[in-house]
């Protein structure tokens, strides 16, 4: 029998294609197997254990949630509008919605959900804080009913509110963020879209992208999907609540129906830390004379950071930066806001929905407002700040933080004091000033430093809304104090 001889580029060529044969045939469906049943045990883990019920709509299959948004009735009609509007053949239009389309949907996986991404942010967050769950309005939100679509509403002040959230939360339920494009690279957008998050545009002027994002909204929302949403639509930069962003709220009660077999229910969530991981990359968004800088830049500042507290840590030198707190106010229900004010979202005009949900929203931001933690260095940096110039001796100090402790409680403000000790508090607080050099000492005496200002407002910033409430006159009281 003779032999057969083939040039080494085929021979390369045909073991390649049967290697990836094998691997299609025989190892990946054996993986997906696998991974299968460690995620239908997580599931009914946490269906058990936790009591936790995923909705059928984090189940269903990427490409089935794809199709189901792409054939929807309105996103058709807003693709044949788009047709005649811009003179484009239907197949350049529909590319773009399949393309929105894949950029929303998600593809959840439980098992990175709650044994992967929960390890790491509960490792990262307690690494890097000294977390607590302060407030928590527990008979109410005991009292909400579990087939409700819950909206976890919450300030903005890092981006470590998406890991501090999901892993207080955690035990609630399983969090879909919506993530800008700064997350939309590898791999970190395969991790994202595994954790159940969906990316957004911010400020997209494009008309069909927002009715897909609209459809795609209101379809998580119809199907009870738990999520997290930041109603100010970015990061703070001064550290001040900013005024609140309409659009994806707009999209939820737009489609919100009073008599229908789910209540919409938002939950304020306040947040705030003894030190914010970007505080003085966001001051420098209010100097319109700071030069803005690129990618590169950011990211080499960002590996100076991480190589300067890797240094401290090796040395000895290194502390946590102070503590976390997340508080859970009261739920708000849309059923019980359409019934005693007497709209139905669905009927009204877009200028008087609008309007409503500009009150919507401004209920939701109040309610917010009402339950940011009170921690350390707020409360040190406020009394620095309302003694501007003015050295205070430690005692001072601390006799300041005590009174205005107590004008807070007295207006409801939810207060943590580690340890329930003040004089510990005002120590912590005191000792991560310093340590950041935005606080000096000399003979004894505590001075603020003069060029690291807006630092210190920044701070004080956070409880600014608390703060108003307490030095306005008469009783304002929103609540009891933790």
């Amino acid at each position: 029998m003779g032999s057969i001889t083939l040039p080494t580029w085929l021979f390369v060529i045909l073991l390649a294609l049967a290697l990836w044969a094998l691997l299609e045939r025989l190892l990946v469906p054996g993986v997906r197997w696998y991974f299968r049943r460690k995620m239908n045990r997580v599931i009914h883990e946490i269906s058990t254990r936790l009591n936790i019920e995923l909705p059928e709509f984090k189940l269903t299959r990427r490409q089935v949630l794809i199709d189901r948004l792409f054939h929807d009735p309105r996103v058709q009609a807003a693709v044949e509008q788009a047709c005649r509007e811009q003179d484009t053949p239907r197949s350049v239009v529909a590319a773009r919605v399949d393309r929105y389309a894949r950029e929303f949907v998600p593809s959840f996986n439980a098992y990175l959900y709650f044994r992967i991404g929960y390890w790491l942010a509960k490792s990262l967050a307690k690494s890097l804080y000294r977390v607590r769950l302060g407030y928590t309005d527990t008979a109410a939100l005991a009292a909400v009913n579990p087939k409700s679509s819950i909206v976890f509403v919450m300030n903005h002040r890092s981006n470590m509110d998406y890991v501090l959230v999901a892993f207080l939360a955690a035990e609630r339920a399983a969090l879909s963020y919506a993530v800008g494009e700064w997350a939309k690279i590898w791999p970190l957008q395969q991790l994202i879209r595994s954790m159940g998050a969906y990316f957004v545009r911010r400020n997209s002027g494009d008309p069909l992208y927002r009715v897909v994002l609209q459809r795609y909204v209101q379809m998580a929302t119809e199907a009870g999907v738990p999520r997290a949403v930041y109603p100010e639509g970015g990061l703070s930069a001064d550290g001040r609540l900013r005024p609140p962003r309409l659009g994806l709220l707009d999209y939820m009660l737009k489609a919100f129906d009073p008599g229908g077999g789910r209540d919409l229910v938002f939950i304020p969530v306040g947040i705030n830390y003894d030190r914010v991981l970007e505080d003085r990359t966001l001051l420098m968004k209010l100097d319109p004379s700071a030069p803005r800088r690129g990618v590169p830049y950011a990211l080499a500042k960002t590996l100076a950071f991480v190589a300067s507290n890797l240094w401290l840590m090796v040395t000895g030198r290194w502390y946590r930066f102070g503590y976390a707190c997340v508080n859970f106010g009261r739920p708000i229900s849309m059923r019980d806001y359409v019934r005693s004010s007497g709209v139905d979202f669905r009927r009204l005009s877009d200028d008087e929905r609008h309007r409503e949900v500009e009150r919507v929203a401004a209920q939701i931001m109040a309610a917010i407002a009402s339950i940011i933690p009170v921690l350390p260095v707020s409360l040190v940096a406020s009394v620095f700040l309302r003694n501007r110039g003015t050295p205070l001796s430690e005692l001072e100090l601390k006799s300041a933080v005590c009174r205005l402790i107590a004008r807070l409680g007295e207006h409801g403000a939810h207060i943590y004091l580690p340890r329930g000790d003040l004089d510990y508090a005002v120590s912590v607080g005191l000792r991560m000033l310093l340590l950041r050099r935005i606080v000096e000492e000399q003979d004894g005496l505590f001075r603020a430093i003069a060029a690291e200002g807006a630092l210190l407002a920044y701070y004080a910033n956070a409880i600014e809304p608390l703060l108003a409430a307490a030095d306005a006159p008469g009783p304002a009281a929103v609540g009891k104090a933790a």
